[in-house]
């Protein structure tokens, strides 16, 4: 399994992962507004990702690798404040976190490795 592959399911699971979080944050509003934005950078990972792998050019491919950084870098935001705030446990969500960070890390690794093959 090659690079795209495995990380179209990689980022597909990290969505899915998302939504399960966002159905069992606590009912209140600040978890509900967190959740919310929380939920839509998370399923943007997966969607971008899925889209820079059917690019039709190199600029392409880097210019959706760019917005699955920048999403997962904004999920890593959120994540921040619901463990920072005690909405959810830091434990609870440690393994999520430490995913995101894996994730802006690869992406951006290879966003560079496309932007040298654009020049």
């Amino acid at each position: 399994m090659g690079f795209n592959d495995e990380f179209r399911i990689r980022t597909k699971n990290f969505a899915l992962r998302i939504i399960k979080l966002f159905q069992s944050l606590p009912k209140t509003e600040e978890a509900r507004v967190i959740g919310k934005q929380l939920l839509r950078s998370g399923c943007s990972v997966g969607a971008n990702f899925r889209a820079a792998t059917r690019g039709r050019s190199t600029a392409e491919f880097y210019a959706k690798l760019s917005i699955v950084v920048e999403e997962a870098d904004e999920s890593a935001f959120w994540l921040e404040l619901l463990m920072e705030s005690e909405i959810v446990s830091e434990k609870k969500l440690l393994p999520l976190y430490n995913e995101t960070n894996e994730l802006i890390k690869v992406m951006s690794v290879s966003r560079k490795t496309a932007k040298s093959k654009r020049k």
